[in-house]
């Protein structure tokens, strides 16, 4: 098979083994900039806006990427006209697209001031972000600074402000993403911050699609299965999903006729996401790794893990949660286990690990203290938690070390350490664990169940504790 690199002019070629852009990519008007370009949005909203021009149904929406602290995706992006391939495993087989709709990309570092020229231009209508937690609370204040001073022009110049929608994967997204906006225009001038809040937009969203890592196997394969040199392309899943709040400042892109749902409130579909999808992430992750397992799929074939996220799920986070229109419970969590266990992704555990002293407090203690507050049990949730505690030691069960990427993981690991069965020592770290670092009879489920990993492992006490748990629901 002839290999060739992937660019406008080997487009033709590629044709012949993936699906590649049959719409104009010149007559596409760059009306979206998306901030931190990175391959979930990639793989995600980039691909929302590639169907809708090749479908025909308007090359109104083309793209414009921005990075903003590493070089490497616009050495990737440059060369190959904007190109790259997204690589859908799962299923009979690998199914390979060329997506065409970034047109541009701008790094920041070095072309702030095109970054904020189009941002300001009148053909920007739309900014999306995945810019991550730090970025909206001003510890890289980077992103903010360009988005205020581009609206202080458009405001100048007498347009109206842009949507800014945030895909970060964060509770209330859109009013962090408000917020975060106001105050860095506050500190610059006060008007400009009315007009902001008066005249612009901020929709919250939910995001849901699997991306791991790409890795140098990822491309070798992708070169020999399909004959695409591609610098940097994007493996995920079938599944996709985007909910979008509906209230937009300079006109709505027509997403709803390419899969996304527009809905009044987004905070019960965020809710219901985070808590199953992210939950069972923060749960897995190192209970799996403790046993040895290293890919979410590996751990999904072990019928133990997939009987505990199955119980996870149905008898203590589902309880909590609020139905909502187009989601059936049920459904909606055996989706979920089959995509966890999709052997073609390979989702490496790691990753599920990461940066947890930040998740684990959105999508696994919010519902252990609701569950509380309830009066309802949640051992298995619990149990997630002794797991993670076991995990920063940074050693597994044969004693071998791992590294922890966390933020704070030279303190917690410390901590762990330092406390051993006890969990308090971590317990006590209250931007993390917030009301439940006084609870004492939260402290003494977790020492049980560390103390039971500690004396028997990952696989023998998950498996009592799911024993003790049946036999419970089963009374």
């Amino acid at each position: 098979m002839l290999i060739a690199p992937l660019n406008t002019g080997s487009l033709g070629q590629h044709a012949l083994r993936v699906t590649v852009p049959t719409y104009d990519r010149t007559a596409l008007t760059p009306s979206v900039v998306h901030i931190s370009v990175g391959s979930f949005h990639r793989s995600h909203q980039a691909l929302y806006f590639d169907e809708l021009a090749e479908r025909r149904i308007t090359t109104a929406w083309g793209l414009v990427g921005v990075g903003l602290h590493r070089p490497e995706m616009r050495e990737a992006l440059t060369p190959q006209d904007g190109l790259y391939t997204v690589v859908t495993r799962g299923g009979a087989s690998d199914q390979a697209r060329v997506v065409g709709v970034i047109r541009r990309y701008l790094f920041a570092p070095e072309e702030s001031g095109g970054v904020v020229a189009t941002l300001a231009d009148a053909r920007t209508r739309l900014v999306t972000l995945t810019i991550t937690a730090h970025g909206y609370a001003g510890e890289d204040p980077e992103a903010l600074v360009l988005l205020v001073e581009a609206l202080a022009r458009r405001r100048r110049d007498g347009l109206p402000p842009f949507t800014v929608l945030s895909c970060d994967n964060l509770p209330d997204n859109g009013a962090l993403a408000r917020e975060a906006v106001l105050a860095c225009a506050r500190k610059r001038d006060e008007g400009l911050a009315d007009w902001i809040a008066t005249e612009g937009a901020f929709p919250s969203s939910v995001v849901d699609r699997i991306t791991p890592k790409t890795t140098p196997a990822d491309r070798e394969r992708l070169a020999q299965q399909f004959g695409v040199d591609d610098r940097w392309p994007v493996m995920t899943e079938p599944f996709s999903q985007w909910v979008i709040e509906d209230e937009f400042a300079d006109g709505r892109p027509p997403l709803d006729q390419v899969g996304v749902r527009f809905v009044r409130d987004a905070r019960p579909y965020a809710l219901i996401k985070t808590r199953l999808l992210n939950g069972s992430h923060c749960a897995l992750g190192p209970l799996g790794f403790l046993a040895g397992h290293r890919t979410a799929s590996e751990a999904l074939a072990d019928p133990l893990f997939r009987a505990y996220l199955e119980r996870l799920m149905a008898d203590e986070v589902q309880p909590l949660l609020p139905l909502v229109d187009g989601i059936n419970p049920a459904t909606y969590r055996n989706t979920l286990l089959a995509r966890l266990a999709n052997p073609a992704l390979a989702d490496d555990l790691g990753r599920l690990c990461r940066n947890l002293s930040a998740k684990l407090p959105l999508h696994v203690l919010s519902s252990i203290a609701e569950a509380r507050d309830g009066g309802r049990p949640h051992p298995l949730l619990t149990f997630a938690v002794a797991g993670w505690l076991r995990y920063l030691r940074g050693a597994d069960e044969r004693g071998e070390g791992f590294a922890i990427e966390d933020p704070r993981a030279e303190r917690l690991r410390a901590l762990a350490r330092r406390g051993g069965a006890d969990p308090r020592p971590v317990l006590a770290e209250r931007d993390v664990f917030g009301a439940l670092a006084d609870d004492a009879a939260f402290a003494l489920a977790v020492e049980r169940d560390l103390r039971s990993l500690d004396t028997h492992g990952a696989r023998a006490a998950l498996a009592d504790r799911l024993s003790v748990h049946d036999r419970k629901v089963a009374a």
